[in-house]
């Protein structure tokens, strides 16, 4: 058994795309042991790489849902275990006869977590969608990109996992906590277009204080300012540049060899000046020979790396960031615990019958 903080804790996974496939790997990575229910033949709703990355440390259970043994099997697990992440839309559960009801009567202290895009009631309960489009939905999109261009589309980390995954395993390890002390079970109902929502809690305060200009690359973190926003460099590569307060754009200036007084870091009437010296500079040296200006300095200055380069960059190595699991290189285990830390443990294949013997003797 893992010695992670979620250690003890059991969670049915089903079979899903988006935010739940991650969001159990987050959770099994914490040390919680999470049983996956997957179609008859093991073809599963999400691709993997040998189920080396996403699907890691789980035990996958192939299962027939429209039978009524597969059914009185997973009702079988929900009563040995502490929680369910699912994400089919409103009322398919319901309709297997596995819906949070019928979870509960089985154990009263179940969490039944819920994950969808526009909620479990509404006019859009009910409709497909795509991270796209919750964030468009959400205002989100609408901040991402340049003044007069369609939206950056930014990949699909802010709707699924930044507001779908994180906000279902928060809600399901709060709720499993809740249960432990009251004893009683409840629904964690997770949509993205309301974890977004809670993401641009800065940006609704911005705009309440008249901070906040309602159009893309017009503002401080959207793009607009030339000391937060990448450039383009003389190899084609580009770096990041967060120079915010005033002592880390005096060093950015130092680096650049711009004198200290030729701008006002916050009069915009001098930003497009600034911007346009700055892509000169930067456009004159390799994103590499940046970096080792840079190094040492709170210039904030960073090359922007690919997901190949940011595996083997030694800043990130020395972290330990990434690790190599069944030959693919991935994220490690995150937060990190000080006396229970997380661990990539190897999934598995089992039957319903194997796992309940050996939950019923724990």
């Amino acid at each position: 058994m893992s010695n992670g903080p979620l250690a003890g804790i059991r969670i049915v996974e089903m079979d899903a795309i988006g935010p739940v496939p991650l969001c159990g790997m987050i959770l099994s990575g914490l040390g919680a042991e999470i049983v996956r229910i997957t179609r008859p033949g093991g073809h599963s709703a999400w691709g993997d790489i040998g189920d080396a990355v996403v699907l890691r440390g789980r035990t996958q259970v192939e299962i027939d849902l429209k039978s009524d043994s597969g059914k009185q099997s997973v009702l079988d697990l929900v009563a040995l275990s502490d929680g369910l992440i699912e994400g089919a839309r409103p009322g398919v559960m319901e309709r297997l006869g596995l819906g949070p009801d019928q979870c509960l009567a089985r154990n009263p202290a179940f969490v039944f977590g819920r994950m969808t895009g526009w909620g479990q009631e509404g006019s859009l309960s009910k409709a497909a969608g795509h991270d796209i489009n919750y964030i468009a939905m959400t205002g989100a999109l609408h901040a991402i990109g340049k003044r007069g261009e369609p939206p950056t589309v930014p990949l699909n980390l802010v709707g699924d996992y930044a507001g779908g995954t994180m906000f279902l395993a928060l809600g399901v390890v709060s709720a499993i906590l809740s249960a432990r002390g009251t004893g009683k079970g409840q629904v964690v109902d997770a949509a993205m277009v309301d974890g977004v929502a809670n993401l641009l809690g800065l940006y609704h305060a911005f705009v309440a204080n008249g901070m906040w200009e309602d159009q893309p690359e017009s503002n401080l973190l959207d793009g607009a300012a030339p000391f937060y926003r990448c450039y383009l460099c003389s190899c084609g590569g580009s770096v990041a540049v967060g120079a915010l307060e005033p002592q880390f754009f005096a060093l950015l200036l130092d680096g650049l060899e711009v004198p200290q007084d030729r701008y006002r870091q916050h009069d915009r009437a001098q930003w497009p000046a600034m911007q346009a010296e700055f892509e000169q500079i930067f456009a004159s040296q390799s994103r590499d020979e940046w970096e080792k200006r840079f190094a040492g300095t709170d210039a904030c200055v960073s090359p922007v790396l690919s997901l190949a380069e940011a595996t083997r960059h030694p800043v990130n190595d020395e972290r330990g960031v990434f690790l190599q699991h069944n030959g693919v290189m991935q994220a490690a285990p995150a937060p990190r615990f000080s006396v229970t830390p997380g661990e990539v443990s190897e999934g598995k294949a089992a039957t319903v019958d194997d796992v309940l013997k050996v939950w019923a003797k724990s």
